[in-house]
């Protein structure tokens, strides 16, 4: 499937307000893991600022011990306090990079933002080498425009896995 088939399904879900929000983010997770080859782990962190720490929230693949992150650690961190998309084609060759699994080959993160703020990300994991491009990013800054929409106004703090 390509980009284009995915965004009106990613919208249909994010705006069925019959499913519970988290599992709508769910929802999104599951589509893009199931119809993009090289999204291995596809997964939502939330922001909180006074912390400044990022928490997980919905997502699929392999289970991860990383519900928190610090702000400014690994790639995740590093895209909260850029405010920046962050595109990783071989994480071996990082060096502020938070292994979650030895199988992660490429990541890319893409902030999310409500009203200006920088409330969170979309993460993806690959276990491929360099699969991401500019249409990736632009694709998920879409989806992340649809989910802003969905939590607007919302306490995101529901939504964070304990």
């Amino acid at each position: 499937m390509t980009f284009e088939d995915l965004k009106p399904l990613v919208s249909i879900i994010t705006k069925d307000i019959t499913i519970p929000v988290f599992d709508r983010l769910k929802g999104v997770c599951q589509l893009l893991q199931d119809n993009l080859e090289a999204y291995d782990w596809v997964g939502f962190y939330f922001a909180n600022h006074e912390s400044k720490t990022l928490h997980l929230s919905a997502y699929v693949g392999e289970p991860t011990d990383l519900l928190v992150i610090p702000f400014g650690k690994g790639i995740c961190g590093q895209v909260a306090e850029s405010n920046s998309n962050f595109v990783v084609s071989d994480v071996s060759a990082q060096d502020n990079y938070i292994a979650c699994s030895i199988t992660v080959k490429a990541e890319i993160v893409i902030p999310l933002f409500i009203d200006g703020v920088n409330v969170g990300q979309i993460d993806i994991d690959s276990k491929t080498i360099d699969p991401f491009t500019k249409v990736d990013e632009e694709f998920l800054a879409f989806v992340n425009e649809e989910v802003a929409i969905l939590l607007s106004g919302l306490d995101i703090e529901q939504l964070l896995l304990k």
